[in-house]
C-alpha cells in the first residue's frame, strides 16, 4: 500500500509542485495541529496529578487556561490546514480538466477511433473527481494520521513501554486487514468505473442517434440495455459496499479491542502503583485520539485505492501522444502558392490498402476533381492534404515542400476544409460561420454567406446572423449546414480549398447558384474537391477518378468522356436521369 501511494504521488507531482509555498504552509499548519493535538493529554496528565497532590482553584484555572489556549490554536491550525490543502487540490483539478482537454484537441483522429465519447466524459467528471478526493483529503489525513500515531505511541513509549507495547498488540492484523481490503476495493473500483464509462458511452449515444432509435422504433430494446448495463453497475457498486461494510466495522472492531486491553492493563499497573492516575488518563486520552486515525486510515486507504485507479484512467488520456505532429525544426510556411503533389503515396488502415501509389500534381491555383466509386478512397486522398492524415509510404508536398515538414496547426491556417460529415457547434450562426477567423467582420461572414448560397436562408431566420442553432446544428437542414460550413471555409481566404462532396444535400439550382459563387472564389486558388455529380465536377481544370484507390483515370470533363471509362458512363447515367426528372 506505501508503495501505490507513493508511485501515485510521483505521478501526480507535477501538477502538485506548481503549488509548492502552498503545500509547505498547508504541511505547517497540519504540524501545528497534531502537535497541540498531542500535548494535550500531557497538560490532562500533568494536571491530573498536580491537583491529586494538593487541589487548589488557582492550579484548575492555570491547567483549564493552557488546555483552552492549546485548543483553539489547534482549531485554527486545523482551518486553515483544511483551506490551503484542500484548496490545492481543486487547484490541481483546474490544471488537470485543462491539459486534459489541450491534450484531447491536439491528439489525432485514430485516437478517437479507439476511444468512445462517453468513456472520455467519464473520465474528465468522475476520474478526475476522484483524483481530487485522494490528492486533497486523502493526502491530508493520510500524513495527520500517521503523524498523530507516530508522535502519540513516542511519547506513550517515552511514559510506559510495556503498556504501549499491548496497546499494538492488534498492529498486526489491523495492517493484513488494511493491505487485503485496500487491493479488493481498488480491484473493484477499477471495474465500477469502467462499467460507468459503458453508461456514459450508452447515454452518449442514444442521444445522438434519438431520431435513429424512435425511427426504428428502439425505445425499449434501448431502455433494455441501459437496464442491464445499469443493473450491472448497481451489482459492482454494492459489492463494493458490501466489502467497505465490513471493513469499517471490522476496523473499529479492533481499535476498541485495543482499547479494551489499554483499560485493562492501565488499570492493573494503577492498581499496582507502576503508573500515577494521570498518566493512566493520558494513556486513555491518547487512545481516543488513535481511534480516529485508525478509522481514517481505512477510508483514507479507500479514497487512494480510488484515486489510483482514477489517476491510471487520466494518465491513457494525458500520455496519448497524436500520431501526426509537428517536427523539431518544422518548415515556416508564409504565403503558399498552392501547388500540390502526389508521389508514389500509399495509405494502408491494418491489411487494407486504401490508396496505393498515388501521384498526381495541382498546379497552383487549379481546380481539381475527384470522382469515383463509394470506398475508392476519394475521402482518404483528401485528408492528406491538412494532415489529418500522414500517407504511409510516398509524400504529398505543397509548393514542394513535404507536408510532414510543416507544423499542422500552421499548414491548416492555410487551408479551408469542408469535411463529408458537416459538424457545427450550439452557438450563433455567425460563430459558426467565423470558426476559423474569431476577429472576423459582420461584412466578412456576410459576403462568406453569400459566396455560399446561404444569404437568402439567413435573412428569414428571426435573429438572422445571430440565430442559436441547436447541437449538432439541429436546427437546420442538411443543405443549410453544408452551406454553413462552406462558409466557415471561405471567410478563411485559404490558400487551398477542400470540398469533400459539399454539395450532396443541395438541390441542382442551389448547387449551381453555390458554384457561380464559389468559382469567384477559386479564382486564384488551388481548389480540392469531391463529387458524386458530374454537374458539380465538370468546369474543373482536371478530374481525377479513382478505383480501389488507384488513379484510373484523369483529364478534362470532355477527355473523359471522350475515352468511355467510368467517368463517360456516370455523365450518361446522370444525364438519363435528368431527362427523365423532366419528362415526369
Amino acid at each position: 500500500m506505501p508503495g501505490t501511494f507513493r508511485t501515485t504521488v510521483d505521478i501526480a507531482w507535477p501538477y502538485l509542485r506548481r503549488y509548492k509555498r502552498g503545500l509547505l504552509l498547508g504541511f505547517g499548519a497540519l504540524i501545528g495541529k497534531v502537535v497541540f493535538a498531542t500535548i494535550n493529554p500531557l497538560v490532562i496528565r500533568d494536571g491530573f496529578d498536580a491537583l491529586l497532590a494538593g487541589f487548589a482553584i488557582s492550579k484548575l484555572w492555570k491547567f483549564a487556561a493552557i488546555l483552552v489556549t492549546f485548543g483553539c490554536l489547534r482549531g485554527l491550525m486545523q482551518y486553515y490546514m483544511r483551506l490551503i490543502l484542500v484548496g490545492i487540490s481543486r487547484d490541481v483539478e483546474f490544471d488537470m480538466r485543462n491539459d486534459i482537454f489541450a491534450n484531447m484537441v491536439r491528439l489525432s483522429g485514430d485516437f478517437y477511433q479507439k476511444m468512445r465519447t462517453g468513456d472520455i466524459m467519464a473520465r474528465a467528471t468522475n476520474d478526475l473527481n476522484q483524483v481530487r478526493m485522494m490528492l486533497g483529503p486523502g493526502v491530508m489525513y493520510w500524513t495527520e494520521t500517521t503523524l498523530t500515531t507516530l508522535l502519540a505511541i513516542s511519547v506513550m513509549v517515552s511514559v510506559d513501554w510495556q503498556m504501549t507495547l499491548i496497546a499494538l498488540i492488534p498492529a498486526p492484523l489491523t495492517s493484513f486487514v488494511v493491505v487485503y481490503f485496500g487491493q479488493k476495493i481498488h480491484k473493484r473500483f477499477e471495474k465500477i468505473q469502467a462499467q460507468f464509462s459503458d453508461i456514459s458511452s450508452r447515454v452518449q449515444e442514444n442521444l445522438n442517434g434519438a431520431r435513429i432509435v424512435r425511427a426504428y422504433a428502439q425505445e425499449d430494446a434501448e431502455l433494455k440495455k441501459f437496464e442491464l448495463l445499469n443493473k450491472e453497475y448497481i451489482r459492482s457498486n454494492m459489492g463494493l459496499a458490501r466489502e467497505t461494510g465490513i471493513f469499517y466495522p471490522l476496523l473499529q472492531t479492533l481499535v476498541g479491542c485495543t482499547f479494551l486491553l489499554v483499560m485493562w492493563a492501565g488499570a492493573w499497573r494503577l492498581h499496582t502503583g507502576k503508573i500515577t492516575l494521570g498518566s493512566f488518563v493520558m494513556f486513555q486520552t491518547y487512545m481516543g485520539m488513535l481511534i480516529w486515525p485508525m478509522i481514517a486510515f481505512g477510508w483514507v486507504i479507500n479514497l487512494t485505492q480510488r484515486g489510483t485507479a482514477s489517476l491510471k484512467r487520466l494518465r491513457e488520456i494525458l500520455d496519448a501522444v497524436p500520431t501526426i505532429a509537428a517536427p523539431n525544426s518544422p518548415v515556416q510556411l508564409d504565403h503558399p502558392r498552392g501547388e500540390l503533389v502526389f508521389e508514389n503515396v500509399c495509405v494502408r488502415f491494418g491489411d487494407t490498402l486504401a490508396l496505393d501509389s498515388i501521384n498526381l500534381k495541382i498546379p497552383a491555383g487549379q481546380t481539381a476533381a475527384i470522382v469515383g466509386r463509394t470506398g475508392s478512397g476519394k475521402t482518404t486522398l483528401l485528408n492528406l492534404v491538412p494532415r489529418l492524415l500522414d500517407p504511409t509510404s510516398g509524400r504529398v508536398t505543397l509548393d514542394g515542400i513535404d507536408l510532414r515538414n510543416l507544423d499542422p496547426r500552421e499548414l491548416r491556417r492555410h487551408i479551408g476544409f469542408v469535411p463529408q460529415e458537416t459538424f457545427l457547434f450550439s452557438t450563433t450562426l455567425a460563430e459558426n460561420i467565423s470558426l476559423g477567423v474569431p476577429d472576423a467582420s459582420r461584412p466578412e461572414i456576410e459576403a462568406a454567406a453569400l459566396k455560399s448560397g446561404l444569404s437568402g436562408d439567413i435573412a428569414g431566420f428571426p435573429d438572422r446572423y445571430e440565430t442559436m442553432i441547436g447541437e449538432r446544428g439541429i436546427t437546420l437542414s442538411g443543405g443549410q449546414k453544408q452551406r454553413t460550413a462552406i462558409a466557415r471555409a471561405i471567410v478563411r481566404e485559404p490558400a487551398v480549398l477542400i470540398l469533400d462532396d459539399a454539395l450532396s444535400s443541395v438541390d441542382t439550382v442551389t448547387e449551381e447558384q453555390i458554384l457561380h459563387h464559389l468559382a469567384e472564389v477559386m479564382r486564384g486558388r488551388t481548389a480540392l474537391f469531391v463529387s458524386h455529380r458530374v454537374s458539380t465536377v465538370k468546369d474543373a481544370d482536371v478530374i481525377f477518378v479513382l478505383e480501389r484507390g488507384r488513379i484510373v483515370e484523369q483529364g478534362s470533363h470532355s477527355e473523359l468522356i471522350l475515352r468511355g471509362g467510368y467517368y463517360a458512363e456516370l455523365y450518361e447515367r446522370q444525364a438519363l436521369e435528368e431527362e427523365l426528372e423532366h419528362t415526369s
